[in-house]
C-alpha cells in the first residue's frame, strides 16, 4: 500500500466518485447527509447542516459535518472511510476542535442502528502539533443521539497530517484536504435563501433571486480545504458474517 494515505489523491473532486453501492437503501439516506451534532451523557441533540448552508453552523463551525464518503481501499478486501468537517477552510493551518468527539458509525444487520463505532478526539495542539486517538471499531455502549466515550477496545493513536497504523490493519489519517464535494454554494443559497449564512460573503437577500443552478456549473468549493478524518481497514472488521452479500452502512457524528 502507498504510504500515501490520501483518499482524495486520485479520485477527481467530485461526489460522484463514491461508491455506495455495498450500502442498503436505508443507510444510504444518511451517509449522503448526515450531519448530527449531539451530545455526550444526558443532554439532548442538535441538528446542524453541512457546506455551512444553514446559519446555525456559523455560531459552532467546526461542528458542521460536511460528508461522508466509502471508497474502495487498497485492495479488494479493504475499505476507506472518510468524514470531513469545517469546510469552507482557506487556509492550512486549520485544526480539530479538541472538545468534540468525532465518530463515523457502522450498521451491519440492516436496522438503522449503529453495531461499531470509531470515535476520534484530538488534543489542544494546533495543526500538526496536534494528536489524536482513534478508538474502533468497536461496540458502542449507547447507540442512537446520544453517545459515551469508549474505554474498551482496539486504540490507534498518531499525529495529525502523518499516517498512523499498519497497511495490514487499520491506518488512519487526519488532517487538512482539498473539498471534494462539488456545489455552486452560491448559487444554491440564491435558490433556497433560507440556508445561507447571515453574515459573510454568502449572505444575502431572504427571497429567491434563482430557480436552477448555472450553466456552465461553477465549483464554488475547489479553491478550499477541509478538516478529513480517513480511516482504512479490512471490511471484515465491518461486517456481520463472510457471506459475499454482506452489506453495512455508515454515516457520521459530530458530539459535544
Amino acid at each position: 500500500m502507498s504510504r500515501s494515505l490520501d483518499p482524495f489523491s486520485a479520485i477527481p473532486s467530485m461526489h460522484l466518485a463514491v461508491d455506495f453501492s455495498f450500502l442498503s437503501r436505508r443507510a444510504t439516506r444518511v451517509v449522503a447527509r448526515v450531519a448530527a451534532v449531539g451530545s455526550i451523557g444526558a443532554a439532548g441533540v442538535v441538528y446542524a447542516s453541512d457546506h455551512q448552508d444553514t446559519p446555525e453552523v456559523e455560531l459552532n463551525p467546526r461542528m458542521d459535518l460536511n460528508d461522508v464518503y466509502a471508497f474502495p481501499g487498497s485492495s479488494a478486501d479493504r475499505i476507506a472511510l472518510v468524514l470531513t468537517t469545517s469546510s469552507p477552510i482557506a487556509g492550512t493551518t486549520a485544526s480539530f476542535d479538541p472538545d468534540l468527539l468525532y465518530q463515523l458509525k457502522v450498521d451491519n444487520r440492516g436496522d438503522a442502528i449503529e453495531d461499531l463505532v470509531f470515535q476520534v478526539t484530538f488534543d489542544g495542539g494546533v495543526g500538526a502539533a496536534q494528536r489524536y486517538p482513534v478508538r474502533g471499531p468497536v461496540a458502542p455502549t449507547m447507540t442512537g443521539t446520544r453517545s459515551a466515550l469508549i474505554t474498551t477496545g482496539p486504540v490507534l493513536t498518531g499525529t495529525v497530517g502523518a499516517i498512523g497504523g499498519s497497511a495490514a490493519g487499520r491506518q488512519v489519517f487526519t488532517g487538512v484536504r482539498v473539498e471534494p464535494f462539488v456545489i455552486d454554494l452560491e448559487q444554491f443559497f440564491n435558490i433556497i435563501p433560507d440556508r445561507r449564512p447571515s453574515t459573510g460573503p454568502l449572505s444575502g437577500p431572504a427571497t429567491p433571486t434563482a430557480t436552477a443552478f448555472r450553466t456552465p456549473g461553477i465549483d464554488f468549493l475547489r479553491p478550499f480545504n477541509t478538516l478529513a478524518i480517513a480511516i482504512e481497514l479490512p471490511k471484515a472488521l465491518l461486517q456481520s458474517n463472510t457471506a459475499a452479500t454482506a452489506s453495512f452502512g455508515v454515516w457520521g457524528t459530530i458530539s459535544r
